[in-house]
């Protein structure tokens, strides 16, 4: 068989003496996939991420609130406290809830242990026996 090639095809690879072969590791991650949009993962993961709409209380749910506070106030003692905390993200967020003593109300917002909760994100508060 005669082909335009048989005058080469039984030399030996060239190896170059200038450049060392690249490793085995470094030629495969040439082929590897390549994420063509950056962000794009992130972005996908941030959507499947629930939140929740705060609920709106009732009047009469709001005065049972600050009354619940101001007895909580008054003993000193810890309450449980359910409040709604914003996502910064996007629109919604999340319930959190926390023991503590309240520590004092200013303006609209209650502090508890270094964190400043606005009254109208407060969902329950439960008075804790010692």
């Amino acid at each position: 068989m005669t082909g335009p090639y048989d005058d080469i095809i039984n030399h030996p690879h060239h190896t170059s003496s200038r450049h060392p072969r690249m490793p085995r590791i470094d030629r495969a991650s040439q082929f590897a996939p390549f994420a063509a949009l950056t962000g794009y993962e992130e972005t996908i993961k941030e959507t499947e991420r629930l939140t929740e709409e705060m609920r709106l209380l009732t009047d009469g749910e709001r005065e049972e609130i600050g009354r619940k506070l101001r007895d909580a106030m008054v003993t000193g003692r810890k309450a449980s406290l359910t409040y709604f905390v914003p996502d910064r993200l996007k629109e919604g967020g999340k319930y959190k809830t926390v023991t503590s003593v309240i520590k004092a109300v200013k303006g609209d917002c209650i502090i508890i242990e270094g964190e400043r909760i606005k009254l109208n994100y407060i969902l329950n508060i439960t008075p804790l026996s010692d």
